[in-house]
Order: C-alpha cells, then structure tokens, then sequence
C-alpha cells in the first residue's frame, strides 16, 4: 500500500512558497482572486506532490503574512513535516522565526530548509543567508537537516530537492491508520448539484465511500456520499490524506472550519483541557491567572483562560507547565493532541504543547494538582485507564479510548490485564471501582436494615436509583448480582437483604411489641381492634403503619377485616381444628357448629381462608384444596 503524508511549505511573506510549490507540483495555489491580485496568501493552498509509485504526498502551502497566522496554524497542524522556506535575498524574517516556534511548539520532528531566490543574490549574499539560517535552527528539530538551494522561476535545484524529500520520507512513520477516523475541517464549501462538501487532513483512521460519520461539537451523524483526493474519486481516505468529503444531511451553514469528522461515538467534545505547556523562548508579557487567551489546535480557533495551579503567573520558562484550559466553545481533541496558545491583545505566540487529557476536571489550587497532572502524563495505558475509571466507575471500550486518547489496540490490550472487569455491552470498571460498588451495597443495605429493621429488605430498583449518581447502573446492578452470587445477600422477590438480616421491632420497643403480641395471643378470636393495643402500650404514631406491615409481613398476625387482627397461634388452630371437624365440603352453619365463632367473626375468617387459597367457595358450601391445605397443616 502507498504511504501517505501531508508536507506543510512555510516561511516568511514573499519568500516564495507559492511559486516553490507551483515549480513542484504545477498547482498554483492562489486559488482567490482577492490573492492574485494582492500577490499574497490568504487561505491555505493545497498541491499534490508525485515523488515516486510508493508515496502520495499532499502540499499545504501556508500564509505568510503575520496577519494570517491562525490559518498558519489551522494548515500546518496535521503535517507530517514541513519546508521551511527562506529567500536568500532577505534571510531570516519575523515570520520565518514566529513559524519555527510554531512548528516545535506542535511537535513537529522533521523538515528541511529551501532556501529561494538563490539567482537574485551573488555568492557572497548567499553564504550570510546561510550563516543567518544556521544560528536560528541551531537547537530546533532543523538543526543538521538537509538545506536546499532553489530558484522556483528559473527551475533551479528542484530535482535535489524532491531526491531529498524522498529521502525524509522514506524514514518517517505513517499516520495510525487504524485508528478512529478523525479529520478536522479547514474548508467547506458546495458544490452545484452534490451540496455541501469538507475537506481536510486525516489525522488518523480512514473512511470509505458510503460510511457514517458523526460531525463535532454538533454531534449530528451525516453520510460520507462520495470521496475525493485532489479532485480525483477515491473510495476511500486514508490518515495522512488530504481528503474531500461530500456529506449529506446537513447545510453549509452548519458547519465552519475547525469542526471535525469522526467516527461515530469515538471522539467527544470538550470545554476543559489539561495540558502540557511549552512557553516560546521570547515572551514579551506576563500571562496572568486565569488570562484570556486563543487556543489553535487542530483547525480549531476558541478563546478560553488558561487556569495555572502552582502560579499566579507566567514568564518565559524552560520546563513545561501543567495547567489547565477552560474554553468559551467546545472542541474536539484526545490525549497526545498538540496544540499553539496565543495571546488575543496584544497578538502574539505565548507557546504551545500537549494535551494530557482531553476531559479535565475542576481542580483545586496547589502542588498535589500539578503532581497528579504529572502523573496523568507519565502514567501507563493501565494507569491512565485505571485513574479514568476511577472518576467515570464504568466505560465502554470506544468511551476509554475517547477519554484517554490512546488507541484501540492499546486498550484492548490494556483491560486484558487482571486490574479490569468486563461487564455486560462491552462496558468495563476496574477491580477498584467493582470494589466500592460491593462495598457500597453491603453498607446501604446495613444503613437500610438498621433504619427499617422491620423489613424484609429494599427494593433492588431503590438501591439502584439511590447511587445512580455515583456508579452507572450496569456497574451497579452488576455488584448486586456480585454479592447475592457470593452469599452476603439474598434475593426477596424484587426485593434484596443482607443474608445475616431478620426482621425484628426497633430493639427500643421490643418490649412493648411482645405485649401487644402477647395480649392479642391471650384474645383468641374476640379481639380488640389493633390500634387499641398499639395505644396501650404507648407505641408511637410513626412507628404503627410499619410495625402493623412487620407482623403481617411476617405472619404474626391474620388481618380478618381493617380493624380486626388475630394472633397467628388461635388462627392456625382454629383452622386445624376446623379441617379435622370437617368433611372436604362445609357450608357456613357446619363452620360455625365446628369452630363456635359467631358471625362477626366468623365471616371473615372464612372468607380469609379463600384468599389464602387453603379453601374455595363453591355456591352454598366452602370446598377444602386438600394438597394446600394438607400442606398449611404441616407447616403450622
């Protein structure tokens, strides 16, 4: 398969990177009339390079001007390696060392340096050029890489140079092309008669003719109609490529530049970054305590304030600072991202890094914050997984490797290890988390019995609903079914219990509970309503529905009616005493002959043995269900 790549052509106003990548690749790129007739790059320009049968290489020819410098960046950002363009007649200008900053800054690791224009200058002009270019690479990712010298319009040295871009590229490593696709938008625009088209560099992943994608922040799932690569049809799009994408199902409008397209559910929008900063060598202001800055990264351009937790303040720093991001508008971006930071007034580069992780947290001023951002930098793939699930309890796979920024390999690999639990629909926790969820239960359940202790248990879908916040149902449910499993807790119905828990009163009024029991066992069937007893014994008013549900729950009473209750003892005798008085069948006068109940009571003691299905009305007469009531017998 082709390697692809992405050369970004950068450099000072009018030091010829149009013309060097019109003389490469015959586009000129200056596709806007205001740019034709200014003489000068405007939006970013897009050639394709043919260097051999084995790489297809995009051309991304950037501003120069100072005024253009976020498109700068929007262009340069998913680049594979640049040509830093400086003409021999000027050398080293403000832009060529603004750009510089800008391409170490976004992790840029190789390139080499085109010095144009080399017929306008004798040899002596040349030779200060080129002195003037060592000092300023001297230290950067440019230092020792190869320098070409070229004239454009007279064809001059091109061919060293394509041999040598060869040559860079042949040891430069490919985009993850197996990845989550992911592509930042530069351009939209439309076409007459297929509608709204994007373009821009695939930063990892492919796509093919017909796949959906999903376009961020907006979250709206779109179909990829047709692909193309510099103008020609392709079925698919791979990292490295610079692709065009014909979507359906959503306007122009909609969409800008700095918007990605990307897998669905593999990439997540985001307001608040932790990040790695780099500070430019030369910093001509203060960056204050939660100062208002712009933030480049991808194609995207979004005002924020950048929140430092061990200052109040920066200045040009040699080591990286761990801090914080907080945006205006969401954006898209995973750990790993690189990134450019500038000041909004006065305009100028701050510096620039990566990002650690793409969904920061609120944090708390101090040093314990930077050493867990360091921690979260260093970490390994089980680290930072274990550490994310320690905050989320619970993600699916594609959730890990959006919030981690590592990839799809990586993290399989990684929730192999012992430390990960799976649960149901490709979710995960970690042992950790499983841990506390058990936990949790068995201590709300404890909390629960010891406030209820009259109950046979709680509702499961209670327990569930009343730590919905803190674990993700599946993880939850998961511990439950985790715990009745080992033995620590029973299943009652939809209900659950610790399996050491027996319903009993509140010890406080256990007492007076047993005389209550006590004087309805003495009462037998002529019994005073319930309330009379509960008011005897002085039992609060609270305490009475629940402790009246304790003793029907647990059969210690029969209800005959709403206020008339029989104590279990004289209710299964008497029920005993009328089976083995009776013959499978009796009518009502047989029942009252057996049992000597009159017919306040009777009544409804009859009409409690229906319910309980020991017996079942037949016309005038009662008909004994002899296996449920042979049964009610032996259990009594």
């Amino acid at each position: 398969m082709k390697k692809h790549f992405t050369i970004g052509m950068a450099g000072h106003i009018d030091h010829g990177k149009t013309s060097l990548t019109k003389a490469l690749t015959n586009v000129y790129t200056d596709r806007l009339k205001e740019e034709q007739e200014r003489k000068i790059s405007i939006e970013l320009g897009y050639a394709p390079l043919t260097l051999n049968e084995d790489m297809e290489v995009s051309i991304i020819d950037v501003p120069g001007h100072e005024r253009f410098i976020r498109q700068m960046i929007a262009g340069v950002a998913g680049i594979d390696m640049v040509m830093l363009v400086i003409a021999a007649d000027e050398g080293v200008m403000p832009q060529t060392r603004e750009h510089l900053d800008i391409l170490t800054l976004l992790g840029i690791k190789r390139g080499v340096v085109v010095v144009t224009k080399i017929t306008k200058v004798d040899s002596e002009m040349l030779e200060l050029a080129r002195m003037d270019i060592e000092d300023s690479i001297r230290g950067t990712f440019l230092d020792s890489q190869p320098v070409f010298l070229v004239d454009s319009i007279e064809e001059v040295g091109l061919e060293e140079l394509k041999a040598g871009l060869i040559e860079q590229l042949s040891v430069l490593d490919v985009r993850n092309a197996s990845g989550a696709f992911r592509l930042p938008i530069d351009q939209v625009f439309t076409v007459h008669g297929q509608g709204t088209v994007v373009r821009g560099t695939v930063y990892e992943g492919m796509i093919q003719e017909g796949d959906m994608v999903e376009v961020l922040p907006q979250g709206k799932l779109v179909r990829a109609r047709q692909l193309q690569v510099h103008h020609q049809p392709r079925e698919e799009g791979h990292a490295g490529q610079r692709v065009a994408i014909n979507i359906g199902g959503i306007e122009k409008a909609s969409l800008k530049r700095g918007d990605v397209i990307a897998a669905p559910g593999r990439y997540e929008s985001t307001q608040t970054i932790d990040i790695a900063l780099k500070t430019v060598n030369e910093l001509n202001h203060l960056i204050k305590q939660r100062q208002a800055i712009k933030l480049h990264i991808g194609t995207s351009e979004v005002y924020g304030k950048i929140v430092f937790f061990d200052r109040n303040e920066l200045k040009a720093e040699r080591d990286e600072v761990l801090c914080q991001l907080r945006l205006d508008e969401p954006v898209v971006t995973r750990r790993g991202d690189r990134f450019i930071l500038r000041r909004p007034t006065p305009m100028e580069t701050i510096g620039g890094g990566e990002v650690i992780d793409g969904h920061g947290q609120t944090y708390k001023f101090g040093q314990a914050t930077v050493q867990m951002l360091a921690k979260k930098r260093e970490g390994t793939p089980v680290e930072l997984i274990t550490n994310l699930l320690s905050v989320e309890k619970a993600l699916s796979i594609d959730e890990i490797i959006s919030h981690t920024g590592l990839q799809a390999e990586t993290v399989e690999a990684a929730i192999k290890e012992k430390e990960f639990i799976p649960l149901s629909h490709s979710i995960v926790t970690s042992k950790e988390v499983s841990a506390l969820a058990a936990r949790t239960v068995i201590q709300d359940l404890t909390t629960y019995h010891n406030d209820h202790p009259m109950r046979k248990g709680m509702a499961k879908a209670e327990l569930i609903q009343a730590n919905k916040s803190a674990f993700p149902n599946v993880l939850f449910e998961s511990a439950i079914e985790n715990e009745i499993e080992n033995g620590s807790v029973r299943r009652i119905g939809p209900s659950i219990a610790l399996v050491s828990h027996h319903p009993h009163p509140p010890k406080k009024w256990e007492k007076r509970v047993e005389h209550v029991l006590g004087a309805l066992r003495k009462e037998g069937f002529k019994v005073s309503p319930l309330i009379d007893h509960l008011e005897a014994q002085q039992l609060p008013e609270n305490l009475r529905p629940e402790l009246i549900h304790y003793f029907e729950q647990e059969e210690l009473i029969y209800r005959l009616d709403e206020k008339l209750v029989v104590h279990n003892e004289p209710f299964k005798m008497m029920v005993k005493e009328l089976w083995e008085r009776s013959s499978e069948s009796f009518t009502l006068q047989e029942a009252k002959d057996h049992t000597e109940l009159s017919r306040k009571y009777l009544v409804p003691f009859l009409e409690k043995l229906d319910s309980l299905k020991l017996t079942k009305r037949d016309d005038q007469k009662r008909v004994w269900i002899t296996e449920h009531i042979e049964q009610w017998v032996r259990q009594s």
